[in-house]
């Protein structure tokens, strides 16, 4: 999969997230990468690019714009 986006997220916001994902049938997933800039209690949802129907859905689930993934 290329890395386009991620989200950091709370651990204990991991499961909904992924629930709410997967039956969107959205394509992800889960790192604790150094390269990405995350607190110690988070993980970070990593996206390939997706068509801008299913970003919609994901902006709307993470109400905001993701990062940049680092190449």
């Amino acid at each position: 999969m290329e890395k386009s986006f991620y989200y950091p997220v709370h651990w204990q916001e991991v499961s909904y997230l992924r629930e709410a994902l997967a039956a969107m049938d959205i394509p992800f997933v889960i790192e604790q990468d150094d390269r990405l800039d995350l607190a110690p209690s988070e993980v970070a949802f990593v996206f390939p690019d997706i068509p801008v129907r299913l970003y919609r859905h994901v902006f709307e689930l993470f109400g905001t714009a993701g990062r940049r993934y680092p190449s």
